[in-house]
């Protein structure tokens, strides 16, 4: 049996799949083959994981679990150049957005057991949201292995595949959402005469005890926002600005978007 782990796209998901694990032998593996278009990347790999960089074709050779971890557009790619090497023996993870388990199956032609994760950046400080569906071929041996890598990443809950576009654009897509939002409201205290310091600082920590008060108090957001509006006082005021400039309808109209564009990116 070959104890090589395979890993195709060394970005900045891989790279903290990789940290979050601390290496292949976690796994039980004997060692970690990398291959990025980019060298520099497989460099960082070795010196960073121990990895071996190699070719796309000698990491499938050689692994029986691979992790796709290219971008979606590149994915046909991939699987174009390397097609005569996928085995039945093979276990897919795919972390690409948009691109389901069966079109890796029809693409390669194979009975291929096939995993989809959507992880989010926040895995890169263990803190990330990673949704896991099987393929036809999966095993529960083959999802025990995956969820196994990206609970050490944080939050990890297994979903029907149906649901992954719309996972996509809320836990997929969501760092950037809230990250819009602290932008926003650190330009407004900057605008209210705080300096960029103090107005990072407060904020920051402010998202960070909201989070924690909800998590720990289970109330539903509206009813901790309704806590914090007393009548005719500042923090009403600000709201009814919010609500009057489309706060609500311009998520809606977000998620919206980002859910077409998972759907679209699973066409291409």
């Amino acid at each position: 049996m070959l104890r090589s782990l395979g890993l195709i796209g060394c970005g900045k998901m891989a790279y903290a799949l990789m940290k979050g694990i601390g290496g292949a032998e976690f796994l039980g593996f004997d060692s970690l083959l990398v291959n990025d278009i980019d060298p520099e990347r497989g460099v960082l790999f070795q010196e960073e994981f121990n990895a071996v960089p190699t070719e796309a074709a000698e990491v499938l050779q050689s692994s029986r679990v691979i992790i796709l971890a290219v971008k979606p557009q590149q994915v046909r790619m991939v699987l174009d150049a390397n097609r005569a090497l996928w085995t039945t023996e093979h276990l897919l993870i795919s972390l690409a957005a948009g691109i389901k388990t069966g079109s890796y199956e029809n693409e390669i032609g194979l009975h291929l057991p096939v995993v989809r994760v959507m992880p989010n950046t926040p895995c890169l400080v263990g803190q990330g949201v990673s949704a896991i569906s099987p393929g036809r071929y999966a095993t529960d041996k083959n999802l025990q292995l995956v969820a196994k890598m990206f609970e050490q990443l944080g939050t990890c809950v297994m979903v029907e595949e149906k649901h992954m576009d719309a996972i996509t654009a809320i836990s997929g897509s969501g760092p950037a959402y809230v990250f819009l939002v602290v932008e926003s409201l650190m330009n407004a205290a900057l605008q209210v005469g705080l300096d960029l310091k103090l107005a990072r600082q407060l904020v920051v920590n402010t998202v960070k005890g909201s989070m924690e008060m909800m998590e720990q108090s289970g109330e539903h957001p509206a009813i901790l926002r309704e806590q914090v509006c007393s009548p005719g006082g500042t923090t009403i005021a600000g709201i009814r600005q919010l609500e009057e400039n489309g706060l609500r309808r311009a998520f809606f109209q977000a998620v919206e978007k980002a859910y077409e564009r998972s759907i679209e990116l699973g066409k291409d």
